[in-house]
């Protein structure tokens, strides 16, 4: 199983590489596990207390969870992935079921990280891109799909996102194998990494 593990800033264009590459590659043999879906779950906070979670710091994800499910993938085992909501900020009682596949792609803004998980991947790849390109997508995605103003993106950008940035996900840049500056705009190097793919596929099915 070829585990490719996809981290960068919020905003970076981790979505949209991921995106490209499995628009290239037969659905059959890739999956795709966001680290997002393995937040820990807070129900037991009051709402104004969840929506002030740092959702950017190692500690808010359940590392120990997602790296199980990952060798139980590895092990052709089935797994239970968890839907989180970012409105509620709270984990659903359901589950996704993903069945084992020849690719399994990691993405998320801290999945390189934890030592643990990092060691699990067989390509590393961090999605670089400038600091005012990743603000302007916040905002729109941010105001779009998690329903928060302008003016509280902003503050929490300037009071976790970009410190934590700074701290945790810009040095886990040094153990990508791959740097896709321009996010999902560089075509040259999602057309190494999806070539790369192709060929560790081609492997399998030869024998």
């Amino acid at each position: 199983m070829l585990i490719v593990g996809v981290a960068g800033g919020t905003g970076s264009g981790k979505t949209t590489v991921v995106k490209k590459i499995i628009e290239r590659l037969s659905r059959s043999e890739v999956t795709v596990i966001p680290q997002d879906s393995y937040y820990k779950d807070n129900s037991h906070l009051p709402l104004e207390e969840r929506q002030e979670i740092n959702f950017d710091h190692p500690e808010s994800v359940e590392w120990e969870l997602l790296v199980k499910h990952i060798k139980q993938l590895m092990k052709g085992q089935t797994i239970e992935q968890p839907i989180y909501s970012y409105l509620t900020c709270t984990r659903s009682d359901e589950t996704i079921k993903l069945p084992p596949k020849h690719v399994v792609i990691v993405e998320g803004i801290l999945c390189l990280t934890n030592k643990e998980l990092r060691d699990l991947m067989t390509i590393k790849v961090f999605v670089d891109a400038d600091a005012d390109d990743r603000l302007s997508r916040v905002i729109s995605r941010d105001i779009i799909e998690r329903g928060r103003s302008v003016n509280k993106v902003l503050e929490r950008y300037d009071i976790t996102v970009k410190p934590m940035h700074l701290q945790f996900i810009e040095p886990s840049k040094r153990y990508a194998d791959i740097i896709v500056p321009m996010g999902g705009n560089n075509e040259v190097a999602i057309d190494i990494l999806v070539s790369t793919i192709e060929r560790y596929l081609d492997k399998k099915t030869s024998y």
